[in-house]
């Protein structure tokens, strides 16, 4: 029987619905990225599924919220994600490349992490692993973050999760200007 529902990433000429919503997605040069593509095979997905979490108005700066979609994208095997956050957003989040390459580390390295940004890498892995944080990192998210700021994290937290179920399922090959994961 032959695969009809196979989740891949749109080519153009898109309906014209579909063109109109991804006019207002980032885009080089008139490129998409895959992603987005991908996304647009549904339009209620590509209308709702995805909140733009990464506009100016965020209580979270650049760095805090490109941690948490390294660690989270690291923790679900994305590379996909992983490799154009990394490419786009490094330098601008002021990462060394150990922390680039710490983000796929299973261990936390407190040498290369202020003490807030550590715990913040613990809360992330914790709520990858069970989707609970433990009492004790709990107190310390709850310290180190606003209410604001902590739903931001958990909302990155699970867009990002989503992210990457999508990049993932849809077997999205690294875009050509992509990172890839440090071996």
């Amino acid at each position: 029987m032959p695969m009809t529902n196979i989740l891949k990433p749109l080519e153009p000429p898109y309906p014209a619905d579909v063109d109109e919503i991804l006019s207002s997605y980032p885009q080089q040069d008139d490129y998409i990225l895959s992603l987005f593509r991908t996304f647009a095979n549904s339009l209620r997905f590509l209308k709702k599924g995805m909140p733009n979490l990464l506009d100016k108005a965020s209580p979270l700066p650049l760095r805090i919220r490109e941690i948490i979609i390294l660690r989270i994208t690291a923790n679900k095997n994305c590379e996909y994600e992983w490799g154009v956050h990394v490419t786009i957003f490094s330098k601008a989040a002021r990462f060394s490349p150990k922390q680039v390459a710490a983000t796929r580390s299973a261990e936390i390295d407190l040498a290369l992490w202020s003490e807030e940004e550590a715990h913040l890498l613990q809360s992330i892995d914790e709520l990858c692993e069970t989707g609970v944080i433990t009492e004790t990192t709990l107190a310390q998210f709850q310290a180190a973050w606003t209410c604001e700021q902590q739903l931001e994290i958990l909302a990155l937290c699970g867009a990002y999760h989503t992210v990457s179920f999508v990049a993932n399922t849809a077997r999205l090959p690294g875009e050509t200007f992509g990172a890839k994961f440090p071996k």
